[in-house]
Parts: structure tokens; C-alpha cells; sequence
């Protein structure tokens, strides 16, 4: 049986919620849709009365594919509400800011991706998962990813034929990088001598840079470099890679720009030095970061990288052990990129430690505006707040904000 619903708003998943709460998949506010309800969420949904913001989806596997969840909502329309969820998030915690205008990268320039494999009887089936499903859809013309990538999701088909198990899904994600191809392999089969000769063939058959299999690297024929400003570095397999170089390099002119003439910086959640190294160029950095695989490649990038000022790094749980108001009191800056859960431990610190001028990097304006509430309340302005779109077409949000002290404070 179906019933009619309007749809009122848009959730954090970008799903469509009518009264209820019916949450109700690719639809738009205004909407007046029907469907099968199942449990919370309408299923075989028809769009009675479309919105003025709905328009066909450009990539013909949206329909199946889980990778995006709003190409059926216009470019304006996306673009407004991710800003939006970022003014709800603080209006929750009685905040609010001026927003600059949002940064969209363009389509096709996602550098890193994870393929879902699985082997079938007559071959294999490589592609992202629809939408809450274990199905696995072909995308041989998405809109999404670099052409590059696109291009050696038949690596990945390989790579499951010679390594895959039939009862499994193979997780193949791969970067680009600027000496080729960077591949890592989870839930393979387990490594023994004559599959890790296998593998290190493919590696050298299909020219990729490095193949790493469930976390052991197999075969490196070249570093993967990525470019983080003038440093070159190799970032160990696995670590977090911004998703564009589009967005990458807007969040690094926000961030240079909040940092400004500041002599002595601290960068928190520094990974393989995103931030750390371009901000090299006219301060000096302490990078602090939890893996110390990252923090020795971004220390062998800054090593190799001339004209750079001097950058030091720390291997420490920022989460358990965040550093504290006198280990802060040395820098003129902060720049933090925590991870979705955000950085309270470390944020009460810095509360306390009253450094001028905050950068504040975040892919979760929930946590981003519980942090934000603490600077605030100890007498930060919360200056500005700019929303930059990586992940285009989907309900993902990342943000860059400006924190000064209060002339009060």
C-alpha cells in the first residue's frame, strides 16, 4: 500500500524526511512524493510534484550506485544546503558566523577511491555498493572520479582474480599520485610466497608505483609522491590523502591566510603535512600527528624540499595525550585537522592556552561546532567559516574556520 508524503527537509544523509519521521531517499523539500514504507523509509518512491531544484542526474549509474546521493538535486540547491548543515550545527550550539561563499571541486578530480571486487563465474564484479546494499554496481562512466582512476578500476578486477576469494569482497583503493599509481588491497587472500611473487608481477605488469596487500607493502617500483607545496613526500600506504588537489589547495590558502605572518606554528592532526610543509615556506612548524609513519614521511619530505623553514615532528595521541597550555605557549598559531570525531581533549587545551589565531580544519560540523562552542566560550571570535566541497554530489561536508582572541581576552 502507498500513501503520499511532503517532504519538509533534508537530513544529515542527505535523504529526504517527511513527517513522521519517513525518511524517504532522493527527494528534495517541497516534494509531495509516494512509496512503500518499510519500517521509517519509503521504499518504490514516486515523485508526484518534483521541486524546482530537481534535475536529471548527469551520471547514468546514479540510480544504482551508492557512490552519490544528490546528483538528482541542482548544483545551487547542494551548494546551499551543504552550507546550511554547517549553520544548523552551530545555531545548535548557539553559534553563528559569517560564511564565506562554498568551493565545489568540478567533477572528475576525486584522486582516491575504494573499489569493491568480488569474483564471480565468469570473472569478477568491480564498482562501488548501491545505496545501503551489498550489491555492487558497475561504473565505467562515472562522473565522479579522476579519468585516471576510472581507467584502472580493470587493476583492481585483476588484482581480485589473482588474490580474491569467491566468499569475499575485495577493497581496492586507489590513489593517484604524481608517479603513478598507488594501490592497496584489503581482505585478500592470506599472503604466502607464491601470491606475494603473483602480486609483485602484477605490480610491474600493470606499471603501478606501489601495491600494498592488507597492510604489507608487496612492491614498490616508484615512491608515490604527492606534492604537499615545494615538498615532495611519500605518505605510507593507507594514510589520509585530501580528495581533491582542487579542494586540497583552496583548504591550504585558508589555512595560510589564517596563519598569516605567524613566525611559530603548530599543526595538530598534521598527517603526512598537508599544511605543515606549505606553511614551511615563512614559519616554522611543529607537526604533531599519531602515526609516526606519517610524521616520518612528512619529515623526510621537508628534508629533501629546499627553501623551507624549519619543521619538527611528534608521534603522539592527541586524543590521550593532547598537548598542553605550556607546550602551546611557544607558537603564534594553530592549525588542526581532526579526524570526524573531532579534537575535544585537544580544543579544551587550547581554550586554556589562548594562542592568538586558530585554523581550525573539519570534515563533521556537528563536532566541528561542539569545539567551536569551547573556544567561544573562552573568549575566541569565531571570524569566519568556509565550506569546501570535495565530495561533490554526495552529503559529505568539510569546512575551514578563522578563530582570533577576543580583544577582551
Amino acid at each position: 500500500m502507498t500513501q503520499d508524503y511532503a517532504i519538509l527537509r533534508l537530513g544529515h544523509q542527505g535523504d529526504g524526511i517527511a513527517e513522521g519521521p519517513v525518511y524517504a531517499p532522493r527527494t528534495l523539500p517541497g516534494e509531495v512524493i509516494s512509496g512503500r514504507l518499510v519500517g521509517s523509509t519509503l521504499e518504490d518512491i514516486r515523485v508526484g510534484t518534483p521541486s524546482d531544484d530537481r534535475v536529471r542526474a548527469p551520471c547514468r549509474h546514479y540510480k544504482a550506485c551508492g557512490g552519490c546521493q544528490l546528483q538528482h538535486a541542482s548544483d545551487a540547491f547542494v551548494a546551499g544546503w551543504k552550507v546550511d548543515v554547517v549553520r544548523t550545527a552551530l545555531a545548535a550550539q548557539g553559534l553563528q558566523a559569517p560564511m564565506r561563499p562554498i568551493h565545489t571541486s568540478p567533477p572528475g578530480t576525486r584522486r582516491r577511491a575504494t573499489i569493491a571486487v568480488r569474483r564471480t563465474k565468469k570473472g569478477t564484479l568491480a564498482g562501488f555498493h548501491g545505496r545501503a546494499s551489498e550489491t555492487i554496481t558497475e561504473i565505467p562512466d562515472c562522473l565522479l572520479l579522476d579519468p585516471a582512476l576510472v581507467a584502472a578500476i580493470p587493476v583492481a578486477e585483476n588484482l581480485a582474480v589473482l588474490g580474491g576469494s569467491r566468499k569475499g569482497v575485495l577493497a581496492v583503493t586507489l590513489t593517484l599520485s604524481d608517479t603513478g599509481l598507488d594501490v592497496s588491497v584489503r581482505g585478500g587472500k592470506p599472503l604466502d610466497g607464491p601470491l606475494e611473487l603473483t602480486l609483485a608481477q602484477a605490480t610491474e605488469r600493470h606499471g603501478l608505483a606501489r601495491l600494498t596487500w592488507d597492510g604489507e607493502v608487496i612492491a614498490t617500483r616508484h615512491p608515490p609522491v604527492q606534492q604537499f607545496g615545494p615538498a615532495a613526500v611519500v605518505p605510507p600506504p593507507g594514510a589520509f590523502l585530501q580528495a581533491t588537489k582542487d579542494g586540497e589547495q583552496t583548504l591550504i590558502q585558508a589555512v595560510c591566510e589564517i596563519v598569516g605572518n605567524a613566525k611559530r606554528v603548530v599543526d595538530l592532526f598534521a598527517g603526512s603535512g598537508t599544511f605543515s610543509l606549505p606553511m614551511a615556506q615563512s614559519a616554522e612548524v611543529h607537526a604533531v600527528e599519531g602515526d609516526r609513519a606519517m610524521t616520518d614521511a612528512l619529515d623526510a619530505g621537508w628534508r629533501k624540499a629546499k627553501g623551507l623553514k624549519k619543521v619538527t615532528t611528534e608521534a603522539r595521541d592527541l586524543f590521550r595525550r593532547p598537548l598542553m597550555p605550556d607546550e602551546l605557549a611557544r607558537f603564534d598559531a594553530v592549525v588542526l585537522d581532526p579526524p570526524r570525531a573531532g579534537a575535544e581533549a585537544q580544543t579544551d587545551q587550547l581554550a586554556q592556552a589562548m594562542r592568538p589565531v586558530i585554523a581550525y580544519v573539519s570534515c563533521n560540523p556537528v563536532s566541528f561546532a561542539r569545539d567551536a562552542r569551547l573556544l567561544v566560550n573562552s573568549g575566541y571570535t569565531l571570524e569566519w567559516v568556509q565550506v569546501v566541497d570535495q565530495f561533490r554530489w554526495s552529503s559529505h561536508a568539510e569546512l575551514v574556520a578563522k578563530f582570533t582572541l577576543s580583544p577582551k581576552s
